[in-house]
């Protein structure tokens, strides 16, 4: 069985489209001309960022926790 990230999508209207961001993905933004054309179209977006993070160089990425100012 297929399992399911579950992730916040915040929505707003900006005139006749629905609007929407991931909030765990920054970048992943999309629209639609209805909710549910939002969330399929949101979900679209989100496959293909994944997809694109996956070319060799990026496995060979380090990472380092950094301390931000608030």
């Amino acid at each position: 069985m297929r399992q399911h990230l579950k992730l916040t999508l915040e929505y707003w209207k900006d005139g006749e489209w629905h609007v929407g961001q991931l909030r765990e993905v920054p970048g992943v933004i999309s629209q639609g001309a209805s909710l549910s054309e939002l969330e399929e179209n949101i979900q679209d977006a989100y496959r293909l960022m994944m997809k694109e993070r996956r070319p060799a160089a990026h496995r060979r990425a380090k990472t380092k926790l950094i301390a931000v100012p608030a």
